[in-house]
Formats: structure tokens, C-alpha cells, sequence
């Protein structure tokens, strides 16, 4: 079944998006905490260099970003930095196509994930759902929602009793002081201080948390 035009959203110059995949047949995405950090290491890899990072969210079997996408620019000044610039970053420099781009590195990111994972544990074929979603965050509102809604993923699976429980979630980072590469002055300039983004969430986390519908009806919604 082909999915709607409106989880495909394109890439565009310093758009932000909310990104998604889950699993085929609920198959787990992770099995340690090790197959937890070299996700986030390949993400660093393959996504930062073009994205700036707002939130993320590992899941069991499913992951989210919200991501907002580099000015061209930015883009353009890494990859001539780079000895061997694959060939979407070459046509990127002559042609300035941050849709191309972006779908070629996110699928070297996915791609380089399950190499991994199916030597490390002796497993073929795709891990991911074929198609990645990305739904295109151009409203205030949305913005928050979608945030909230990622940090509060694992609470509305009931994986954990209270999300701040979740180990694996950008939350944490945004309320400590330690170093990160999110985009978390901005989160906090957008929610006013530390102390309201955490007053926020835990408000309108009985919202997502009662929400019965699935990711696409809360994309839809929002």
C-alpha cells in the first residue's frame, strides 16, 4: 500500500521535520545498549552534518527525530571540507537539491545501521520499514506537539510508567547541563526557560499519553 504524500513531505531549505520508521513485523530495532549508541553514532555521522537535532526518541522497534535542516550554505561548506564526497553531495554542490540529500543520507544511515546489526547478530535482509516518514512541522503548535509527542513516545506505549523514566530520549540532555549537539538553547528560548519546558510536558503529557490513534493520526491531527 503506497503511503500518503503527506508523510513524504520534501526537504527543504531550514525546514523542519518530524522523522520516523519502525520496524518490519515489530521485529526489535535494538537489542543492547551498545545497538542504542552506534544508532546515535551513525545519526552524528550521516544526519548532523546537514541537520540540526531538537528531539529524538528510541524506541523498541521505532525511532523519531525532529530535525531541522541546515541552511545550503552551511551544507555546502562541509561537504567541500570532505576528501570524498559521496555522489549526492556532489550533485548537491551543482544542483542545491537538499531533498535528493537529505533521502540519500538518511538511507546510507539506515543502510549502514542494519550492516550491523545483521553481522552482530546473523540476521538478512531490511530491518526498517522501506519507506521513512517525514511530515513537515510548519505551525507554532506543531512544533511543540511534535515535540512533546516524541519525548512522550515510550510513556504512550506504556514502556515506562512516567517518560522521564525512558533512558533513550533527547529529554534528558535538554534538562541537564551537560554538553550535546541538540539545538537545546533554542528548545529553551521557545519554551521561555528549563523550568517551563518541563512544566509544559508534564501538563500535556496526559493528552499524548491518552491519545488512542497511531503516529499518522497524531501528524494528521497536528
Amino acid at each position: 500500500m503506497p503511503v500518503n504524500e503527506k508523510y513524504l513531505a520534501p526537504f527543504e531549505n531550514e525546514g523542519i521535520y518530524h522523522v520516523y520508521n519502525r520496524t518490519n513485523n515489530k521485529e526489535l530495532l535494538f537489542r543492547s545498549d551498545a545497538n542504542y549508541l552506534h544508532f546515535l553514532k551513525l545519526y552524528a555521522k550521516y544526519i548532523s552534518p546537514f541537520a540540526g537535532t531538537y528531539a529524538w526518541n528510541l524506541l523498541p522497534n521505532h525511532f523519531h527525530f525532529l530535525i531541522k535542516i541546515k541552511k545550503e550554505e552551511e551544507i555546502a561548506r562541509h561537504i567541500n571540507t570532505l576528501s570524498k564526497p559521496t555522489i549526492s553531495e556532489q550533485f548537491f554542490l551543482i544542483d542545491k537539491n537538499i531533498d535528493v540529500l537529505m533521502e540519500m543520507e538518511f538511507k546510507r544511515f539506515f543502510t549502514s545501521y542494519v550492516m550491523a546489526v545483521n553481522i552482530m547478530f546473523a540476521r538478512t535482509g531490511n530491518l526498517f520499514s522501506r519507506t521513512f516518514k517525514r511530515v513537515k512541522i510548519d505551525k507554532d503548535i506543531q512544533f511543540t506537539q511534535a515535540l512533546i509527542y516524541i519525548h512522550a513516545n515510550a510513556q504512550k506505549y506504556k514502556l515506562v510508567k512516567y517518560f522521564e523514566e525512558h533512558k533513550w530520549t533527547s529529554y534528558h540532555s535538554i534538562v541537564s547541563e551537560k554538553h550535546t549537539i541538540l539545538l537545546r538553547d533554542e528548545i529553551i528560548d521557545w519554551f521561555g526557560s528549563k523550568e517551563e519546558f518541563i512544566k509544559t510536558h508534564r501538563e500535556l503529557i496526559e493528552y499524548y499519553y491518552g491519545f488512542s490513534g497511531s503516529i499518522e493520526d497524531a501528524d494528521a491531527d497536528e
